[in-house]
């Protein structure tokens, strides 16, 4: 019987990711950390150990797929497995088993929906979106007793970059996540020998690009990546943890309503004319006299001049003849609406301007903050942001309602001068 050799020598890092026992282990955060190889020895390592186990390995695109681990892994392997096209299924003689597919879309993720796999591998996990990554922990299980995990590759940025900083980095859980089952090992070129003794100018190739992409690619930041729209919260100089508010202030809003989620930020204009978002809210399912009802509760204890709302709830609907601004508006307690501009380019523009200037993000709101470091640039209005993935665009989108209403610093009683001041676009908003 022929034996198996399986050629190199894991790296520290590598070490760390085949010892891992965690439920989802993520790996890498810099490029040249060695994730794809770690990747496909991990999950040969456990085809081996334990037989019949069922694992599926996943990447973005067939062909990335096909040249990144389908034909290195037949090629290490060689004569110990089977392979069968049609299946897409690399088969161990133990009854282990290896489905290798891809996930271009949210469309694609609904051909493993309903299918069970002891392990899940996805190579350059920011390339998918949360609901695909949901969709595929929700594949994780059965009745075997072999181990249920699954292992994650990742690089700072893509339409995933969002959910995996969350979990693997900032360590911000929801209901229903358990700290203990999520490990992040952080690997970048340096920690792979191998490669630098391969290909000793790669460091210097990955030196010399731009600084966003070299934080990123080199040293693995999170907190600024290739392709993200709004840079300027990048380096946490307008987040703000010690916000207190005014005597004086004009407290306004925006709110951008659907039923797969309502999104409410509110904001705190002082007699100087600076901008601090304080408050924010976001809830799904919510039928717009629940969402009222929220907005209300959420508002209870201010003073709000008004919400700048998405236009379409002023809509007539065809079976009732009724807005949604009338529903929402009959709600105890709900501030008064006002149609937002939604021009979106211009808004991001007014946006990013306060953002240089004077507009400040309190702590207190960490997802407005996560969603806002996560947008990316639209591929083909590079002056907007992409609209995916779609969950992280709803307090954004509220904020952009906000600051087109022209926000107005308050009057201020101490103010006797008799002069004009001036609102964000240099129009004069009152006079005393």
């Amino acid at each position: 019987m022929r034996k198996l050799i399986l050629k190199g020598k894991p790296s520290p890092k590598q070490k760390q990711l085949f010892l891992s026992r965690a439920k989802y282990t993520a790996y890498g955060g810099a490029r040249g950390g060695g994730k794809s190889w770690a990747l496909r020895r991990k999950l040969i390592l456990m085809c081996i150990r334990y037989p019949g186990l069922k694992c599926l390995l996943l990447r973005r695109s067939y062909g990335e797929l096909r040249y990144n681990h389908i034909l290195p892994l037949l090629s290490e392997l060689s004569f110990a497995v089977s392979y069968s096209e049609t299946n897409k299924l690399i088969s161990f003689p133990n009854g282990s088993t290896i489905k290798v597919g891809y996930m271009a879309d949210d469309g694609d993720t609904l051909q493993y929906q309903g299918l069970e796999f002891d392990v899940i591998a996805v190579d350059e996990a920011t390339q998918i979106t949360e609901y695909q990554f949901n969709i595929l922990k929700a594949c994780l299980r059965g009745n075997n007793g072999n181990p249920k995990r699954m292992y994650l590759t990742c690089n700072p940025g893509g339409v995933g970059h969002g959910w995996v900083k969350r979990l693997f980095i900032d360590k911000n859980y929801r209901d229903g996540e358990r700290p203990e089952d999520y490990l992040f090992i952080q690997a970048t070129v340096f920690d792979n020998t191998a490669l630098l003794e391969a290909d000793p100018e790669y460091v210097s190739q990955l030196q010399s690009l731009p600084p966003a992409l070299r934080e990123a690619w080199l040293y693995g930041s999170w907190d600024i990546f290739s392709g993200q729209f709004f840079t300027e919260l990048s380096d946490g100089t307008h987040i703000t943890g010690d916000f207190d508010m005014p005597q004086v202030c004009r407290i306004t809003g925006g709110l951008d309503y659907g039923f797969d989620a309502a999104a409410l930020v509110l904001l705190c204009a002082d007699a100087y004319g600076r901008l601090t978002v304080f408050r924010e809210f976001i809830k799904s399912d919510l039928t717009l006299s629940a969402a009222a009802r929220e907005v209300a509760r959420v508002c209870s204890d201010l003073n709000v001049d008004y919400i700048a709302a998405s236009p379409d709830l002023w809509n007539r609907r065809q079976d009732s003849g009724i807005s949604g601004y009338e529903t929402m508006m009959r709600a105890d307690g709900m501030p008064p609406l006002i149609r937002a501009d939604d021009r979106r380019i211009a808004g991001w523009r007014a946006v990013r301007e306060l953002l240089s200037t004077d507009m400040y993000i309190s702590d207190k709101c960490p997802e407005l903050i996560r969603c806002m470091t996560s947008l990316t640039y639209d591929k083909n209005r590079p002056e907007d942001c992409s609209d995916k993935p779609h969950d992280i665009t709803h307090l954004p989108e509220a904020l952009r309602y906000a600051v087109m209403s022209r926000i107005t610093p308050p009057p201020d009683p101490a103010d006797r001068r008799g002069k004009y001041r001036r609102g964000y676009y240099g129009v004069p908003v009152s006079k005393y």
